[in-house]
């Protein structure tokens, strides 16, 4: 286990919008842009092997990035036989980009700072005031209304972070949304930013046709 002082002050950057990394929980990610495989290449070759997955920010013509992301720690890497690497990340903890750093690597890389999110570091979060009924019965209705389906007997039995940091992960919600839910400083802030995103959709009468794995 990691403490935050053990947390490295630069890290590498994978900006990929709508991929969202919450602390404690898996993503796994498919890298085939060469620049990448030289990133996770030399991930590989450190002790912490973390990743710092970051949304770049909607609307900006110079590709800048938002300034919250979520650091991963690779548990899983395979290759494949053209050439691509599919990996797993863990989530480690939410970091501030301080700068964005020049040349060296093809990849971006940045100076990083870990205060304010301490929690991150530390055991698994409960949310005292999450009803479930209530919450999964607004769930069903958004699913139902985008065409989407969920294991439900593996969501009910997930413990309140589990099931609230996958559904953040794995809902079809815009890249705003998302960089919401991340940057949510507690778990209850977390299920109430879902639970308004949930009913502002289905008030706002949009549909889809996806299916959640």
């Amino acid at each position: 286990m990691f403490a935050i002082t053990d947390l490295p002050d630069t890290i590498p950057l994978f900006p990929l919008p709508g991929a969202l990394l919450l602390p404690r929980a898996r993503l796994p990610l498919h890298i085939f842009e060469p620049r990448y495989l030289a990133m996770l290449d030399d991930t590989l070759k450190t002790e912490h092997r973390l990743i710092g997955m970051v949304q770049p920010r909607e609307g900006s013509a110079k590709g800048g990035l938002q300034s919250i992301g979520c650091a991963g720690r690779l548990t899983a890497f395979s290759e494949t036989e053209d050439g691509r690497y599919m990996i797993t990340l863990a989530g480690m903890s939410r970091f501030r980009i301080l700068s964005e750093l020049e040349g060296f690597t093809p990849y971006p890389r940045a100076d990083v700072a870990w205060d304010r999110f301490e929690r991150d570091i530390g055991p698994t979060e409960r949310d005292e005031g999450f009803r479930r009924v209530p919450f999964l019965d607004l769930l069903a209705r958004y699913l139902e209304e985008k065409g989407l389906s969920t294991d439900w007997d593996s969501l009910k039995e997930a413990d309140d972070e589990l099931m609230l940091n996958s559904l953040s992960m794995l809902l079809p919600l815009s890249v705003g949304d998302k960089q919401a839910l991340l940057e949510a400083p507690t778990l209850t802030d977390r299920r109430e930013t879902l639970t308004a995103l949930l009913e502002f959709s289905l008030h706002s009468g949009d549909d889809g046709t996806e299916v959640m794995q």
